[in-house]
C-alpha cells in the first residue's frame, strides 16, 4: 500500500511516499512543492494542484497529513489549516482515504519521544528508509508522517484498535 504523508505549509509544503508492505515499509520518493502565487488563493490553488499531480503520478491509497499546532502567531496558524484544506481536498477528490496525527504523535512514531527536534526525526527516517542521500527538512517531516500512519495502520490491522484512541483514552482518565 503507498501512503503519501503530507507536511503541509503555505510557502513550502513537503511529501513523501512510501511503500508499506506486511513487514517493512520502503521509500518511493519525496520532494517539497515550492508554493507560488501573490495572493493566499493562488497559493492554496498551487498546493492543491502540485498534490493531485502527485496522488495521479504515483496513486497512494491513503494519505497522512500533520495537524496544525497552535503557533505563536495566530496568523501563520490560520495559514496553515487552509494550507492543510488544500491537501486534504486533493485527497478527497482522488478518493484517497486521510489520517491526521498531532506532531508529537509523528516524532514519537518515529525518534521514540515527543520531544524530538528536526535533526533527530531527519535521521531516523532516512535511517528507517535506508536512504543515503540527504532529505531537505520538508521531505523528511512528509516523509516521517507517512511512516508515523503505516505505523498506526498496522495496528490497527494487527488488533482492530485505534491506538490514537486508546491513548486518549488513557489521557483523559487522569
Amino acid at each position: 500500500m503507498i501512503i503519501l504523508g503530507i507536511d503541509p505549509g503555505s510557502r513550502i509544503t513537503g511529501f513523501g511516499l512510501i511503500d508499506n508492505h506486511a513487514s517493512r515499509i520502503e521509500y518511493v520518493t519525496s520532494g517539497k512543492i515550492r508554493v507560488s502565487g501573490d495572493s493566499l488563493p493562488q497559493r492554496l490553488g498551487c498546493i492543491f494542484r502540485e498534490i493531485e499531480s502527485v496522488i495521479k503520478k504515483h496513486r497512494p491509497e491513503q494519505m497522512s497529513i500533520e495537524n496544525v499546532f497552535m503557533a505563536r502567531n495566530p496568523d501563520s496558524a490560520l495559514k496553515l489549516g487552509q494550507a492543510r484544506g488544500a491537501a486534504i481536498c486533493a485527497a478527497y477528490q482522488a478518493g484517497l482515504e486521510v489520517a491526521e496525527y498531532a506532531p508529537r504523535e509523528i516524532k514519537q512514531a518515529i525518534v521514540g519521544t515527543g520531544a524530538a527536534n528536526k535533526d533527530q526525526v531527519q535521521h531516523m527516517v532516512k535511517r528507517l528508509l535506508g536512504i543515503r542521500q540527504d532529505l531537505q527538512a520538508d521531505e523528511a517531516d512528509g516523509l516521517a508522517i507517512a511512516i508515523c500512519h503505516a505505523q498506526f495502520y498496522a495496528t490497527r490491522q494487527k488488533t482492530g484498535i485505534d491506538p490514537g484512541l486508546l491513548k486518549r483514552r488513557r489521557s483523559s482518565r487522569r
